[in-house]
């Protein structure tokens, strides 16, 4: 109870970023992350008062760098 007390505390004092691109739909259509003490956090940038998934700066690295990697990409 301690752990999820304290993440909540640090998500409301964090500061959210999105990225430069997201605004060709209005800003509306995109994720928010946070970096924070205990890792980082991701949210929807439609509910910003709702959930928010948690991930080891560990995980957060390794999921940036297979995106540069191109290993998300979708072929058509």
């Amino acid at each position: 109870m301690l752990t999820h007390q304290l993440a909540h505390a640090e998500l409301a004092a964090a500061t959210w970023r999105k990225a430069s691109r997201s605004n060709g739909n209005g800003g509306n259509n995109c994720v928010e992350v946070a970096f924070l003490d205990t890792g980082v956090a991701v949210r929807d940038s439609k509910d910003r008062s709702g959930p928010a998934l948690m991930f080891t700066t560990a995980e957060w690295t390794a999921f940036v760098d297979s995106a540069k990697e191109g290993e998300f990409d979708i072929n058509s």
